[in-house]
């Protein structure tokens, strides 16, 4: 659970973050002016490279595994997404950082993109359970992630201090082991129906 294998889906690649990745992350965080979001925490433009040095501390530090998600189609940066809170010997592991530019959302993006990270992580590393964090006012996160057939396990209350000065309810979703083979199936019908509509 401590490398970040290169994930391929029909439309999506998931590459390891790396340095060069910058510039590509900062044009698909300004599709959607993204930062503007009080309740994300999505960085400026002028601020991404200093976002992705952090990212690559932590992978090195072994608490987060940051990939870039790209478009297979036209190698175009449309996000990125993250393992995080890696629990090895209790085999569980959050996935988190997530965000994507305005034209990659609602699209088939993230049902693929978590579909490759959820067989990581049940499939390659056996893990017992995945788990997703949100924000209580980030409604099109939540809905996103019960979409992709999660389930609320609660809700904690003043979990985080923002920059701002403001607390943070953390709507804390997961999925556990015995119930993969069922959103595995369920992803895979969500994504072929994407398909049969023209596609990602």
């Amino acid at each position: 659970m401590h490398e970040a294998p290169l994930l391929e889906g029909e439309g999506v690649r998931l590459e390891p973050m790396q340095a060069h990745h910058a510039g590509g992350l900062a044009r698909a965080c300004a599709d959607g002016r993204l930062w503007e979001l009080w309740y994300t925490g999505v960085p400026r433009p002028e601020a991404m490279t200093e976002h992705v040095e952090a990212c690559l501390h932590r992978r090195a530090r072994g608490q987060q595994l940051p990939y870039v998600v790209v478009g297979r189609g036209d190698g175009r940066v449309l996000g990125q997404t993250s393992f995080c809170n890696i629990d090895a010997g209790n085999r569980r592991v959050e996935i988190g950082y997530t965000w994507y530019a305005a034209s990659a959302q609602r699209t088939s993006t993230n049902t693929e993109t978590k579909a490759l990270m959820l067989a990581q992580a049940f499939e390659a590393w056996r893990c017992i359970a995945v788990e997703f964090r949100t924000h209580w006012f980030n409604q099109r996160s939540r809905e996103a992630i019960a979409r992709l057939g999660a389930k609320q396990d609660g809700i904690l209350r003043n979990h985080q201090r923002l920059d701002d000065g403001s607390y943070r309810d953390t709507v804390v979703f997961s999925i556990i082991e015995s119930e993969w083979p069922a959103v595995k199936r369920h992803l895979a019908a969500r994504l072929a129906r994407h398909a049969a509509m023209g596609g990602h």
